[in-house]
């Protein structure tokens, strides 16, 4: 589907010289000579290979249509992670990188949303919030936890994360699996 360049957006998936891309950045551009352009940041979806590119405000951009679908995360087969599809209960494979930085966070039967294009995964993304545990985490000091300065920690899963001076190990807490920032602590601790 041909669409102005100025409506592409971060998560779109679009053709350009004859390959799927997944755009990653976005920026309007308006020099003081000149026209207006669109700088976009993209990622190869088959290579992994990242460009930079500059369309025109005017020009037409080819924005592949992506069909999402519901999985649940069954178990990892080497490089590939097997889920299972939750209208038709048949598994597939999805290649691992296709989580991202987000991949600790999985965990054993959890839903997963899965993009398709051209019959093909393209993209996978785990639920926008997910519970974890605080494995370590420093010392409370004392007359600090009036204040919203944040400090270290690390989770049961490995990922380091900056949370409250009044969160202690062993607390669950509520994190972005997109920017890996704290949101709350949990309601079940």
């Amino acid at each position: 589907m041909k669409t102005n360049a100025n409506s592409v957006k971060i998560g779109n998936v679009i053709e350009y010289q004859n390959q799927l891309w997944k755009v990653s950045k976005r920026d309007h551009v308006k020099p003081g000579k000149g026209g207006a352009y669109i700088q976009v940041e993209m990622k190869n979806i088959k290579t992994g290979n990242k460009t930079n590119t500059r369309f025109s405000s005017s020009e037409d951009v080819e924005v592949a249509y992506v069909e999402q679908k519901n999985f649940q995360f069954q178990y990892f087969d080497q490089d590939d992670l097997v889920a299972m599809d939750m209208e038709s209960f048949e598994t597939i494979n999805i290649a691992k990188n296709l989580i991202g930085d987000a991949l600790p966070f999985l965990e054993d039967g959890m839903n997963i949303r899965v993009e398709y294009c051209n019959d093909e995964p393209v993209g996978a993304a785990l639920p926008e919030q997910v519970i974890a545990k605080i494995d370590q985490a420093d010392a409370v000091v004392k007359g600090q936890t009036a204040t919203s300065s944040y400090k270290p920690a690390i989770l049961e899963n490995g990922v380091r994360i900056m949370v409250p001076q009044f969160i202690e190990s062993g607390e669950e807490i509520i994190v972005k699996t997109d920017d890996f920032s704290y949101v709350s602590r949990s309601k079940s601790s």
